[in-house]
């Protein structure tokens, strides 16, 4: 059977127990820990997940044509995640990332702007219920292991703020403001005048009324604007967690633009998923069910875009496992209020949530994938010549908000 020989290659350590349609049980890996047991519903998703794994997975759970029957989705998945070095490394050859960038990943302005919508249109209610109160959806920046979610979450604003160099007077924009959290806390730091965009319609609500709400909506402007369509300079621009959605074939547009937009002296901090493997596809499930025309890029073919935009990379920064803690404080809040979730949407949504947070959480902790944090310039003499002055405007600006606090 395709399925068990599948199991057999990638399931080496650890134990799982998979029960089949018929009754028969088939154990996998070493037994060295408690097992983990599945049962599978029907002939129909045994076929499914035998014809394709990386799909059926997924979808076996959320219609529950996969059946946990010991242990939970996440033990299963880090399970399968512990063993990942034993599956062998789909890479892309020239004909497959032709046909995919065409199919999947041109992300024109329409397009794009339906992606958004199918994951950030969610209702904000939803997503207060296991983000941080800053309404933070992106890696966290965890400086000691015992801070919190939300200490992490100021910890990251207060990061990228530093390498900002932020100054009174000047103008900054982000490219994919989420809902407001980092530009308000720009805003309040500095006296900057603050542009965010956004193509979410529920993030560009509830962004003005916390502007709003704030007495900062003259100093802090949300609008629904496509990157592509921005016009005018920036002393500062910083795009965090967007970038994953611009697509492989947009890469040199979109670093284009950042040149196009930034000032002779500017100053622009990307802050995005990679892949430490190399280029390579976007898990088939993800891009169906979370973020259609999604792509983690690898640093090569990055830098190679931003090379040919005539930026100059002033600093790199890795962040590795600071997402797979982010991922697990973000898993632990959704299980915690997972009934009320089911309230406002359903069983099957609350399943592909589960498994959505914990595939994401083992690609960061078993996969190799990290957060990386791009500094570009125009000039070589834009920002210091060494890194010390980070951490000195993390401390002012730490002490900053606990005044303010």
């Amino acid at each position: 059977m395709a399925l068990e020989t599948y199991l057999r290659q990638v399931v080496r350590e650890g134990a799982l127990s998979v029960r089949l349609p018929g009754g028969r049980q088939i154990d996998f890996g070493d037994g060295a820990d408690a097992p983990v047991a599945v049962a599978i519903a029907s002939p129909r998703w045994l076929a499914r997940l035998a014809a394709n794994p990386e799909l059926g997975f997924g979808e076996a759970y959320m219609e529950g044509g996969l059946v946990m029957e010991r242990g939970s989705i996440h033990d299963l998945v880090d399970l399968i995640g512990r063993n990942s070095k034993y599956r062998p490394l789909r890479r892309a050859n020239a004909i497959s990332r032709w046909w995919l960038d065409r199919r999947m990943q041109a992300n024109a302005r329409a397009a794009a702007r339906r992606n958004v919508a199918h994951h950030y249109d969610l209702s904000v209610d939803f997503y207060r219920r296991f983000l941080d109160p800053d309404l933070q959806y992106s890696c966290a920046y965890f400086p000691y292991p015992e801070a919190s979610l939300e200490e992490a979450q100021a910890a990251k604003k207060a990061h990228l703020a530093a390498k900002l160099l932020l100054e009174p007077g000047q103008k900054v924009l982000e490219i994919g403001c989420g809902w407001g959290g980092l530009g308000l806390t720009l805003a309040q730091a500095a006296d900057i005048a603050f542009e965010g965009i956004t193509l979410s319609t529920e993030q560009l609500t509830t962004a003005q009324a916390r502007a709003e709400a704030a007495g900062l909506a003259g100093r802090a402007r949300f609008s629904l604007t496509d990157y592509r369509d921005v016009a005018g300079t920036y002393d500062r621009i910083v795009s965090v967690g967007m970038f994953e959605h611009v697509g492989r074939p947009n890469f040199q547009a979109y670093f284009d633009q950042v040149a196009k937009l930034l000032t002779e002296d500017g100053v622009a901090v990307i802050h995005s998923i990679g892949r430490a493997e190399g280029p390579a596809f976007t898990q088939p499930w993800i891009a169906k069910y979370i973020f259609p025309g999604g792509y983690i890029p690898a640093l090569s073919e990055t830098l190679a875009a931003v090379e040919r935009a005539g930026l100059i990379v002033a600093d790199i920064e890795v962040l590795r496992l600071h997402y797979a803690e982010t991922l697990r404080c973000w898993r632990e809040r959704f299980t915690a209020r997972r009934a009320e979730i089911c309230t406002l949407f359903d069983e099957r949504f609350c399943r592909m949530w589960e498994f959505y947070l914990s595939v994401s959480e083992l690609a960061f902790r078993h996969r190799g994938h990290m957060v990386f944090q791009l500094q570009l310039t125009r000039k070589a003499d834009a920002v210091p010549i060494t890194r010390d002055y980070i951490g000195d405007a993390e401390a002012r600006l730490s002490r900053a908000e606990r005044r303010a606090a």
